[in-house]
């Protein structure tokens, strides 16, 4: 496959993950009387990622997110020639995603963006963790998450079923760390909704860069030796 189709699976991609994604939270988790909440919202994310891979899995292998790249990079998956071409795609679908997504929520008498799905610490966390719980909960929650991804990818692991499991597993980080952070484990994913967000959420971007980054690499390094056979 050609690179400017793997690009184009990727921008898809991650517009569909943020539009569907940050668009229930925004649209669908509080609406009255029948608001989805934190699981509705939770399985969005996930059903996002389960509907791309088996979509666009074949194309671009579905990454969707810098910190995925990364993660396979580090993992020995992913070519480091196509690292950067990969995460601009990413970004430019996850901003594409997240004005759509303004475009649409912006149609409503009274709206107002404000947090608009952005990711925080501090005032801008829902529960109001601090910056270190922050930090700790990203590292670790996208360590997880490359884990599940590299292991249910593996030329071992039951054919077919890797999109299932790393949905699920997007889920399950959901359920865990919205309270947290709202769950980013996405800088793409972040850099989209942080944009539209009527709050400081750009100021605290970077820990949604790095954070999730460092536990993407770890992870790659990690199941390099777990799933070795030496």
């Amino acid at each position: 496959m050609n690179l400017t189709k793997k690009l184009a699976a990727e921008f898809i991609g991650t517009f569909w993950l943020v539009l569907g994604g940050c668009g229930s939270a925004v649209l669908a988790a509080a609406f009255p009387d029948v608001g989805i909440g934190l699981v509705g919202v939770s399985f969005a994310f996930g059903l996002t990622v389960l509907t791309m891979a088996y979509a666009i899995g074949h194309i671009s292998g579905c990454h969707l997110n810098p910190a995925v790249s990364f993660g396979l990079w580090a993992g020995g998956r992913f070519s480091s020639s196509e690292l950067v071409p990969y995460i601009i795609a990413q970004v430019l679908g996850g901003i594409a995603g997240a004005g759509i997504l303004y475009l649409i929520a912006s149609g409503q008498t009274g709206f107002e963006a404000a947090g608009f799905a952005s990711n925080g610490f501090d005032e801008l966390s829902p529960g109001k963790y601090s910056m270190m719980s922050v930090l700790i909960t990203e590292v670790v929650m996208t360590a997880m998450f490359l884990l599940i991804i590299l292991g249910s990818t593996d030329a071992r692991a039951p054919a077919g079923f890797a999109p299932i499991a790393i949905g699920l597993g997007l889920t399950l980080i959901h359920l865990i760390s919205i309270p947290v952070s709202n769950t980013s484990v996405n800088p793409a994913r972040s850099t989209g909704a942080a944009l539209f967000a009527d709050t400081a959420a750009i100021p605290q971007l970077w820990l949604f860069w790095v954070a999730p980054i460092i536990g993407a690499i770890i992870a790659g390094f990690v199941y390099n030796w777990l799933g070795s056979e030496d």
